[in-house]
């Protein structure tokens, strides 16, 4: 696959066109409707719950969210090709891949409402909790992947970074590392065009971000990232070919950001409608959409129905966050330091003496 789709020679991994339609000499990676079904289903309770999140925020019920809107089929695929015994080591806007490997939106929600029981992820073993520092969590899969191999241990670590992410030194520390000890860690980078307001070309002079990884080393592809069919084959390979031994696989994941980079950034100063209406016609659930309708799989009564569940249930585990939440003064402060540092004792007790003087004007 890497000879087929060779970035150096500006293939791209790419099955199905902006209308669903498969392109010419291309075919399922999957034969199984139900896959791609149920592939379908997933992307969109993930848009929803994530449509919810942003109006839940908006509300003033939650913090500063960053919505996945737009990138949905890259965790989908992940989600459909991980196994248990793999690690998903995420930064924050892979939402789909977390659902899948056990995650429950409560929980989600409750780390967005500054509660860190959020990260625990009770019934999602080898998760670990959103990184929000830029590109440092890739250090962290690289020194997961290293323990598999060490300890001759089934699976692989899939680990994610924006495309400003592969700016950072941790970046290339991480792919610098993984290509030396061949560790089985699947580094896919979501390229969604902009860090926050930076644009791609302002970022890299490199061609595709997948030849960086290339000079490290590492195997890559440049893939699609809007066609979930495209996705679900480069992950399945890039998960073989790194459980079977071979080392590291970096996945240019190529889509783009519909929304905000955060619910407190405005997109409309840096780019432009055009930008954003020629993206529209390349969105991934819309391309599934219109695959599995000529093939008569889906229909728009059926999408209406499965919608009106998932609001429901996205409601109800917000619900339950907002009844979950809430933590002791000392949580703010406990579990940093053996012994609290002279700024960090004056904080709590000036906070302190704030909470006694509001309770007394109760």
């Amino acid at each position: 696959m890497f000879k087929q789709y060779d970035p150096l020679k500006g293939k791209i991994v790419r099955i199905i066109d902006d209308n669903g339609k498969l392109l010419k000499g291309q075919e399922l990676p999957e034969n199984d409707s139900e896959i791609w079904v149920k592939g379908m289903e997933k992307m969109l309770f993930a848009r929803q719950a994530d449509l919810m999140a942003v109006s839940f925020q908006r509300q003033g019920r939650m913090f500063t969210y960053p919505p996945n809107l737009g990138q949905e089929a890259i965790a989908t695929a992940v989600g459909m090709v991980n196994k248990e015994e793999d690690w998903v080591v995420p930064a924050f806007r892979e939402l789909a891949a977390w659902l899948a490997k056990g995650a429950h939106m409560h929980e989600v929600f409750l780390y967005f409402k500054g509660d860190e029981q959020g990260s625990k992820f009770v019934d999602a073993p080898h998760l670990l909790p959103s990184s929000v520092p830029i590109a440092s969590q890739l250090l962290h899969g690289v020194g997961i992947g290293y323990s598999i191999k060490h300890n001759k241990k089934p699976g692989v670590v899939f680990t994610f970074v924006g495309d400003g992410g592969t700016s950072e030194g941790d970046f290339h520390e991480a792919l610098n590392f993984a290509g030396v000890w061949k560790v089985p860690v699947v580094f896919i980078v979501q390229n969604n065009q902009f860090a926050i307001s930076v644009p791609r070309n302002r970022q890299t002079a490199a061609k595709t971000i997948a030849s960086k990884g290339i000079g490290y080393g590492v195997p890559a592809l440049h893939v699609d990232g809007n066609d979930i069919f495209a996705m679900y084959k480069a992950v399945k390979f890039a998960r073989e070919y790194a459980e079977a031994g071979n080392g590291p696989v970096l996945i240019e994941a190529e889509t783009f950001r519909t929304g905000a980079h955060t619910t407190s950034d405005d997109p409309s100063r840096y780019r432009t409608s055009e930008m954003e209406a020629e993206w529209a016609e390349k969105d991934p659930v819309k391309r599934l959409r219109q695959y599995l309708v000529s093939q008569k799989l889906w229909d728009e009564a059926k999408e209406e129905k499965l919608i009106e569940e998932y609001k429901e249930k996205v409601e109800f585990e917000f619900v339950k966050a907002e009844k979950m939440y809430g933590c002791e003064l000392n949580d703010v402060f406990d579990n940093m330091f053996d012994e609290l540092p002279p700024h960090l004792r004056k904080q709590k007790m000036e906070y302190e003496q704030y909470l006694q003087w509001k309770e007394g004007r109760k």
